[in-house]
């Protein structure tokens, strides 16, 4: 769509483009969905694939994972075989609601920063432990964590002028075993619900992310894996005004599907199933 309010774009930005914010801005990554809908409050773009922003920097504390790398990159990206979390990457990237061919241009980044409930980077970023780095116009930097960052369907915490530099997963949290189950009313539809569980190799605990049926992540943290029961409660804890509504899913319906589904994570963990 031609964004007709647009009387700039800003090519070539400074090492730290929020100290030129103003007010009628957009960052511009890769505008699959900036473009995709009228933005009639726009006046200028600034261009943030211009900047040398390493896109995967693998190391021995963790990926950092720039907030501009494609979602291409992040799907064959090699990762060591020690992180076998890793295996959630491919399986998060798939659950896009588009085709391979937007994958070239749209961006971690900018998908957590949408901050859809369906956001697969988002599932994969909060179930992995992530922190994001933030750069504020004033020049100031504030490292969150990933399950802080989005507070409601299309809102985050991010001020004006603000932007998602960095994604840090941990190492430890690449070498959990994982289990995860995804439900969409199409094959390549939306998501209505998507959970991660993970373990710590050797022992017994449980982290279960829960997203796309809520507004916000939820993630519910277990020393040692819980029955079924305890599990049950804690999901029929969360307040019933997290659960999504949309034509994707009821929250009754969602709130069913989760309950099923994170059975289903427990009992794959308990008995030792896939990493």
């Amino acid at each position: 769509m031609d964004l007709t309010t647009v009387t700039e774009v800003v090519r070539r930005p400074s090492g730290r483009p929020g100290a030129d914010w103003r007010a009628g801005d957009a960052w511009l990554a890769g505008g699959t969905w900036l473009f995709s809908v009228e933005q009639p409050e726009l006046r200028r773009l600034i261009d943030l694939t211009a900047l040398p922003w390493e896109p995967l920097v693998p190391g021995d504390t963790g990926l950092g994972i720039g907030a501009t790398c494609t979602i291409q990159e992040l799907y064959t990206a090699a990762l060591p075989d020690e992180w076998s979390a890793g295996s959630l990457f491919p399986r998060s990237c798939e659950a896009f609601l588009s085709s391979f061919k937007v994958w070239s241009a749209a961006t971690v980044g900018g998908n957590i920063c949408m901050s859809l409930p369906a956001g697969p980077m988002i599932t994969l970023t909060v179930a992995l432990e992530a922190r994001y780095e933030l750069w504020a116009a004033d020049g100031s930097v504030r490292t969150v964590d990933a399950l802080d960052f989005v507070t409601g369907d299309h809102q985050n915490i991010l001020a004006p002028g603000e932007i998602l530099r960095r994604i840090d997963i941990p190492a430890h949290a690449l070498r959990k075993r994982t289990a995860h189950r995804r439900f969409s009313l199409t094959r390549l539809g939306r998501s209505t619900v998507f959970l991660i569980g993970t373990q710590t190799p050797g022992t017994s605990d449980l982290l279960l992310t829960v997203t796309a049926g809520t507004t916000r992540p939820v993630r519910m943290r277990f020393d040692a894996l819980p029955d079924a029961r305890t599990l049950r409660q804690s999901i029929e804890a969360v307040p019933a005004g997290v659960w999504f509504d949309d034509p994707n899913g009821t929250p009754g319906h969602r709130r069913h599907l989760t309950l099923h589904f994170a059975e289903e994570i427990r009992r794959e963990l308990m008995a030792g199933g896939p990493a």
